[in-house]
């Protein structure tokens, strides 16, 4: 049975999936940093955040047209650094991946519930998964399609949202008690600062996501720079845009630590029984459904990939009939129902779940982006010759802003979350124990594809 994937998608598809993964971001998931650093702190941790993401995907970009692979930073991470870091990098994207989806489930679950009060979350959350692995499964052009469609209408929505609540709009309003809680700015901001970095990164989480579907992508060396640069300019506008006009709109404490701010921001303004408040919750659910739906095709490429290089067993690298690694989407699927319906049964450093997962899916996050700039280092001075269609502007200055502010995030966020941390340590531990008990398995079986960057 074959294991390679066929490129069908094009410029307007890798658009569509760079900026459908993250846009739930801008629906739900950040509202979290206001109760940590309040609207003016957490504006500062967004912009610091904003200048790392942008100065991340312009580098990141160099090596998605570089080496196009189906696994992503893990293939430039082998390339660059051996086995061992491709597993480094392969492991935390995939953390990263596979717990994302459940947060987002449950914002779509908290979403209905605004509309059917008799819904529970939890059970709408696994109707989610069902459905969207089922069209994972049907084919990637189909599922870029309905990406596509569905991110479309979410970008339009935000911008429907940021019109509704502009008459309501204070600037007062924002900047009361904006700094964790305060007046003035003072010892306690800089701590809000910091440790609201995850809901920040939540905002722009995933967005590499598209070098996952690079193997299956038209041209990727003209396509993907193309959909990269498009689709962070897109995000990082409408984030500080939705931040900016939900705070002013009235009590931003209100909306903070809640799953679903941008409804209860407009009732402040409009009222709840107005029509553009339930327009609002029904095509508002197309920006958690495009993440959720983008996301699912990101962590089922990532088993895939790994499977198909040995890490993980070769069975994930099935394709079904229709070309799709089916065993991949199901298995990630799993994992994220269990992760629903432990809510109430774990509790971590006494977070919600939705925050919980946010904060484990960033760890995955910021360990794979520096991963990723190491090796566009290394790649740089070990592969000179490697085709190169699109290089990292302001090299190796832009680089370097990406990678340190990646590696004050990661300080940062272990300081602040200690116990995640390490849960995300034993992930790891684990993943390496079985990467070195399978190493003459791996060897024999694997092709060697990402040594090659083919």
């Amino acid at each position: 049975m074959t294991t390679q994937l066929k490129p069908t998608l094009g410029t307007l598809h890798l658009w569509a999936i760079a900026v459908g993964l993250v846009i739930s971001g801008e629906y739900f998931g950040w509202s979290y940093g206001w109760g940590i650093a309040g609207t003016l702190g957490f504006l500062v941790t967004t912009l610091l955040v904003a200048t790392m993401y942008t100065c991340f995907i312009f580098s990141f970009t160099e090596l998605t047209t570089a080496i196009p692979h189906a696994g992503g930073p893990f293939a430039y991470s082998r390339r660059a650094f051996g086995e061992t870091g491709g597993l480094v990098a392969g492991m935390a994207t995939l953390i990263e991946f596979v717990f994302a989806p459940p947060a987002i489930a449950l914002a779509i679950g908290a979403y209905l519930n605004v509309q059917f009060p008799h819904l529970n979350p939890k059970v709408a959350a696994l109707g989610a998964y069902v459905l969207f692995m089922a069209l994972n499964i049907l084919g990637v052009k189909l599922a870029a399609l309905f990406e596509l469609v569905v991110t479309v209408l979410a970008v339009l929505e935000l911008l429907v949202f940021m019109g509704v609540v502009a008459p309501g709009f204070s600037i007062s309003n924002f900047v009361l008690n904006g700094w964790s809680g305060s007046e003035h700015f003072g010892l306690p901001a800089v701590s809000g600062i910091f440790a609201a970095i995850p809901f920040a990164i939540w905002f722009f989480l995933a967005i590499e996501g598209a070098a996952m579907a690079a193997e299956e992508a038209k041209d990727p060396k003209r396509t993907i720079p193309k959909a990269y640069v498009s689709g962070i300019l897109t995000l990082v506008v409408l984030a500080i845009g939705v931040m900016i006009m939900a705070g002013g709109a009235g009590d931003w404490s209100k909306l903070a630590n809640i799953n679903d701010p941008l409804p209860q921001a407009m009732k402040m303004v409009v009222g709840e029984h107005s029509s553009w408040m339930h327009m609002l919750v029904w095509i508002g659910l197309f920006g958690l459904v495009a993440s959720f739906h983008g996301i699912i095709l990101g962590y089922s490429r990532q088993f895939f990939a790994l499977a198909r290089a040995g890490y993980l067993p070769a069975g994930l690298a099935t394709l079904s009939r229709f070309q799709t690694p089916h065993r991949a989407i199901i298995l990630g699927g799993v994992i994220g129902i269990a992760a629903i319906f432990s809510d109430g049964v774990v509790n971590l450093q006494g977070m919600s779940l939705t925050a919980a997962m946010i904060t484990m899916a960033v760890f995955g996050a910021i360990v794979m982006y520096i991963m990723s700039m190491l090796s566009l280092f290394k790649l740089r001075r070990t592969a000179p010759d490697l085709a190169r269609s699109f290089l990292a502007p302001g090299y190796p200055v832009v680089p370097a802003i990406a990678l340190c502010l990646a590696v004050v995030c990661l300080i940062a966020m272990v300081w602040f979350n200690l116990e995640i941390a390490g849960i995300f340590l034993v992930f790891m531990l684990v993943a390496y124990l079985y990467f070195g008990a399978t190493k003459a398995q791996r060897n024999a079986a694997a092709p060697d594809t990402m040594l090659s960057g083919d």
